[in-house]
């Protein structure tokens, strides 16, 4: 039975009730990969619609014959798709024409491959575009699929090879108990037949996983330009939370010390909540990203820590309330020992704790509210001063005091680059485009001062970011350049 909807606003509001969609004013029979690349998008993020009889620009079109082209949507998807996904195919009314909604709902046996052409390819979602998934992205897609995680897998390293000495201190110190090998099996650091697990190789004393590593920078004022201090650690994650803390505690003004009568001194962060927001991005940060780093970095008004990998459930964190935050875990076996050592707790209050602590700290007002922003490729927190005096300098914070706080400060090449790509809307920009459209010269220095500070904050990205060097590469605005400049204008 097809629904009728009085006014084009309703397939607005339909629209916006998806978590993704695309527009196709016709089914494509001679060229199936249009379409189904965004059914196997969909199919391996969090779902989303695609909506037959609607133009590219919104504009309903309708279709002649509604039930055909439903027959052949479906024959396409089981001819081509592997393994079959779940849909459902919705028929709608609109100003008189038929429109089809081709539901696609979140995949449990990723990856969905598209197989056509000579060719079996998984797609993934990147912005407004379905691209081809990356390797990276493919081994995340199979280890979903199969229901595994990267800290549960099996290495080739035998358990008596390594030692677990720090594991061991850490234990005894934080629980008072005395630690016991057979916990190493207990907790999945081995497995049964005596191998390492990934989260086995994270605690042994030689970790040596490259990319278990945290970057420390402590930057002159308030934005990244002269580094005052810096320093690299790679291997065990206690050791890196270790280095975290006292590189946070050295570089902070007051640090979190007791003054001589006893009396607790006015930090301008709360040490508990430092601790909790690195905790949370060593143990919650995506380890199948083999060039990735945690990075603390920290301002004279703030402290911003990065980690690879968005929200395990692939939401936008600063689209959820933080009580509504659900305690999915990309990282369980890694998360319950953190939860044994007494760093964390299992039902996923971290985000909260991180704002109360701040929030009970002397000096503390509402704009120093704890920041928490995502993106399908990185996390950041952002914690705030609450004993950083402002100079009314022109910087990335003053710029947004009118509309909130930035996730960074940011410089204005880097909102010229965000704005152009906010106004071309889905469409992708390679670097000549943007040279154009701003009437710049030079592409090294293009690069220098307005593209590479926006990639690195993780508000512009580039479509194919397995292939840098390809010719023509395009970049989009991501979802956290877009919030970024929604607060910034």
């Amino acid at each position: 039975m097809v629904e009728e909807i009085q006014k084009s606003t309703e397939l607005q509001a339909l629209i916006a009730e998806c978590t993704a969609y695309d527009f196709k004013v016709m089914l494509e029979e001679g060229k199936p990969k249009s379409w189904l690349k965004s059914v196997s998008a969909f199919a391996n993020g969090l779902g989303g619609s695609l909506f037959f009889g609607v133009d590219n620009d919104g504009n309903v079109k309708g279709l002649i014959d509604i039930q055909t082209v439903g027959e052949k949507i479906s024959k396409g998807i089981n001819d081509r798709m592997d393994p079959l996904p779940d849909v459902e195919m919705i028929p709608w009314r609109v100003d008189g024409q038929d429109v089809l909604e081709l539901k696609v709902n979140i995949g449990s046996y990723t990856p969905y491959y598209y197989v056509g052409d000579g060719q079996r390819l998984a797609f993934v979602r990147k912005g407004s575009q379905s691209v081809p998934a990356t390797a990276e992205e493919m081994v995340r897609l199979v280890l979903k699929g199969s229901n595994r995680t990267f800290d549960s897998l099996r290495t080739d390293k035998r358990k008596e090879d390594h030692s677990f000495v720090m594991l061991a201190n850490t234990f005894k110190e934080r629980t008072g108990q005395d630690w016991d090998k057979k916990y190493l099996l207990s907790f999945g650091l081995v497995t049964d037949d005596g191998y390492l697990t990934n989260t086995g190789a994270l605690f042994a004393d030689d970790c040596w996983l490259s990319q278990s590593r945290l970057y420390c920078t402590r930057w002159e004022g308030l934005e990244k330009g002269d580094a005052l201090n810096d320093a690299e650690f790679t291997g065990n994650v206690l050791l890196l939370l270790r280095e975290a803390m006292a590189f946070a505690k050295a570089s902070t003004r007051r640090g979190w010390e007791k003054l001589p009568n006893g009396r607790k001194n006015k930090p301008e962060y709360a040490e508990r909540a430092v601790l909790e927001t690195c905790v949370n991005h060593f143990i919650h940060r995506d380890y199948t990203v083999m060039g990735g780093e945690v990075h603390l970095d920290i301002y004279d008004d703030r402290i911003v820590v990065t980690s690879p990998g968005g929200m395990y459930s692939g939401q936008q964190v600063q689209d959820i309330p933080i009580e509504e935050i659900s305690s999915n875990r990309r990282n369980p076996v890694l998360a319950d020992v953190m939860a044994q050592l007494d760093y964390m707790e299992k039902r996923g209050s971290g985000l909260k704790r991180i704002c109360n602590e701040t929030m009970a700290l002397d000096g503390y007002r509402d704009e120093l509210k704890p920041l928490f922003k995502s993106s399908p490729s990185q996390f950041i927190t952002v914690i705030y001063s609450v004993d950083y005096k402002d100079t009314g300098k022109d910087t990335g914070k003053d710029a947004g005091k009118d509309t909130g706080k930035d996730v960074m400060a940011i410089s204005k090449p880097d909102i010229y680059v965000l704005k152009l790509l906010k106004e071309v809307g889905s469409k992708t920009l390679t670097v000549k485009d943007m040279m154009e459209k701003l009437d710049l010269k030079g592409p090294d220095n293009f690069r220098k001062k307005y593209l590479n500070p926006a990639i690195k904050g993780g508000y512009i990205a580039l479509l194919y970011p397995d292939k840098p060097r390809k010719k023509g590469q395009a970049y989009y605005l991501t979802e956290l350049g877009k919030a970024l400049l929604e607060r910034t204008q």
